[in-house]
């Protein structure tokens, strides 16, 4: 993730509803918003943070560049859903998860967010318990380098290479603790094989008992 979050206008949420918006009491259930950025510059989002108010399900699209033909003509752009129906709250019609931050990777959208012109989020909320919903304090921040385009966090820079040798002073060789262990199974083998299977009685010496050690009741 870069440093700090992309410039970004987010426009006025506009709702969806059946019927006159002006006559019609009822309360939208969907709302609309764009996001767009000043500089025009597509970008690679890497990672978008918002906090909920009352949403239920979350979808998102993406205006996303293609490139141009082969005549030199401008490219065109494509809306793409990369989010559908998120779920924000384990019940609409609960307090759980309605006021919540969440975080959206480009590992868990349905399409790699690459050259990006514009974002719409599609809200919801089923429920008439809330007289209103949307997503506040949006943030989305670009990739910042090519690990971060492939989704890999910077911390597994700092492991070991697989092909790098590991520092094992102290340790036993593996190779001789290897044939130790091999060893001792193969003598285990050897001796659980030469056990008698005769039963032994307790009292009984040459097949004859002793009577000194006999006792009696």
């Amino acid at each position: 993730m870069s440093n700090g979050p992309v410039d970004c206008v987010v426009k006025t949420p506009v709702s969806l509803q059946i019927g006159d918006t002006v006559t019609d009491t009822l309360r939208p259930g969907v709302y609309i918003t764009d996001i767009v950025f000043p500089n025009g510059k597509p970008i690679k989002i890497q990672e978008m943070l918002f906090k909920n108010y009352y949403t239920a399900f979350l979808s998102v699209r993406l205006l996303r560049r293609e490139d141009g033909h082969q005549d030199g003509a401008a490219a065109a752009a494509k809306w793409v859903t990369c989010v559908r129906n998120l779920p924000l709250m384990a019940n609409p019609h609960t307090e759980a998860g309605s006021q919540d931050y969440f975080s959206l990777f480009r590992q868990q959208m349905l399409v790699e967010p690459d050259d990006v012109t514009s974002v719409r989020l599609i809200l919801r909320q089923p429920s008439s318990a809330w007289l209103n919903f949307n997503i506040e304090e949006i943030k989305i921040y670009e990739c910042a380098n090519e690990d971060a385009q492939t989704g890999a966090p910077t911390w597994l820079s700092s492991l070991t290479p697989a092909d790098e040798p590991l520092h094992l002073q102290g340790l036993p060789d593996p190779e001789t603790v290897s044939s130790s262990i091999q060893q001792m199974w193969a003598l285990t083998e050897v001796m659980q094989s030469n056990q008698t299977t005769a039963s032994v009685g307790r009292f009984d010496v040459d097949g004859c008992y002793d009577i000194n050690l006999l006792s009696y009741t």
